[in-house]
């Protein structure tokens, strides 16, 4: 089976090398001139980290990671702090695996590396893919060089504006959240020293929220800040701004929030944008996988993970069983369909819950972190996520 992949990111090349594993030939075809990732963190959860466990990979990652020892919730102005959840042991024991927060362009390294000794030329770099067309015997993907590949499956892994999904089901109409992003990544040895820790902690305020973790063995902290804001609509990862504004929007947050906004060397903003759930995203020898048919908001830290669970599902899906591709990618699609849309309306209403107007004032903020981020209201946000086989899973 030859498997034509339209995109090299995460979730492409984890699909890339579940298929590769399973004894697939795999062409991944890149747009960017070189293979790189947008320079950002992102936490994998014991769901996610399995993936590459299975894989082979996760010692691998782990040597580029910090494995988290817990998660925490700070007042935005007062810094006062209440546990989330415990990780570190906790996490191997409670769900077999680690949980990693780790720098995007590192965990794109490890998995590249990985494809390419399975396949020394499976990546293909400067392959924009522009369209396709398919029968019933093989699909053709066409890219903007004039170049036609002939395989048996395409998989649209090209990202929240995918052209795979354009092309199948026309243009999307995404909605503005009113919530404009800020990220950065800050040298951790520029920050106070008690900041220094392996815990991914999250600040709530009314209108706007925080997160941070360290990355790189605690080298680099990642930064992102979340604000209510209306006079910014673009959906794009690479729009420079300044501390300065970064300052003004998270004017009278605690000292620390402040801390790590004063040494961000180049803050990047996005306007956080919804599309709702696909109901389907196969058709025929054409299937999506990860932002390319169910991006979500960034607060549930599940978006990159649900990519990397799609391609190891997609693997099995189009290795395992009988009948024909078309018959294969269903299956795929199936087993995928309700839990992303359950990440995607979980990461939705988490805006409200983060942004909450009764965090404006001390003793109601107190009182709603106690009523929203208590034991058996977390266990209901995150057991069913971090809990998840990918090797189990019925497909």
């Amino acid at each position: 089976m030859r498997v034509l992949i339209a995109g090299g990111g995460l979730g492409g090349l984890t699909a890339a090398l579940a298929l590769l594993r399973s004894g697939c030939e795999v062409e991944v075809y890149e747009q960017a001139a070189e293979l790189r990732e947008v320079g950002a963190g992102l936490q994998l959860s014991a769901n996610g980290t399995h993936v590459f466990y299975a894989l082979g990979v996760g010692e691998a990652l782990k040597g580029h990671s910090c494995e988290a020892q817990g998660k925490e919730i700070r007042l935005w102005n007062t810094g006062e702090t209440w546990k989330l959840f415990d990780l570190g042991k906790v996490s191997v024991e409670r769900y077999g695996y680690p949980y990693f927060t780790v720098y995007r362009p590192d965990l794109l390294g490890v998995l590249a590396e990985a494809v390419r000794r399975e396949k020394p030329d499976a990546i293909h770099l400067g392959g924009k893919c522009v369209g396709f067309t398919q029968d019933s015997s093989s699909v053709s993907l066409n890219l903007e060089n004039g170049q036609t590949i002939a395989g048996d499956a395409l998989i649209g892994a090209d990202g929240v504006h995918s052209r795979i999904r354009q092309a199948l089901f026309g243009p999307d109409q995404p909605q503005f959240t009113g919530v404009v992003a800020w990220r950065g990544i800050v040298p951790m040895q520029a920050l106070p020293r008690h900041m220094a820790r392996s815990v991914g902690t999250n600040w709530v305020g009314p209108g706007g929220h925080v997160v941070h973790y360290p990355l790189r063995a605690g080298e680099l902290m990642n930064f992102v800040g979340a604000l209510e804001r209306s006079d910014w609509q673009v959906e794009s990862w690479s729009a420079r701004g300044s501390r300065e504004e970064v300052r003004a929007d998270f004017k009278g947050w605690h000292e620390d929030v402040h801390a790590l906004i004063d040494h961000i060397p180049v803050p990047y903003r996005w306007a956080l944008m919804v599309r709702p759930p696909m109901e389907r995203w196969t058709v025929g020898r054409v299937s999506l996988l990860g932002d390319a048919c169910h991006s979500m908001l960034p607060f549930l830290a599940q978006g990159a993970v649900m990519a990397i669970e799609d391609g190891y599902v997609l693997g099995r899906a189009l290795s395992e069983g009988q009948g024909d591709i078309a018959s294969r990618l269903l299956r795929y699609e199936n087993a995928r369909r309700e839990r992303t849309r359950r990440a995607v309306e979980g990461s939705a209403s988490n805006m409200q819950r983060f942004h909450n107007p009764e965090l404006a004032d001390p003793v109601k903020g107190r009182q709603y972190v106690d009523r929203e981020w208590a034991g058996q209201r977390i266990a209901e946000r995150y057991e069913w996520l971090f809990r998840y086989d990918v090797t189990k899973v019925e497909i």
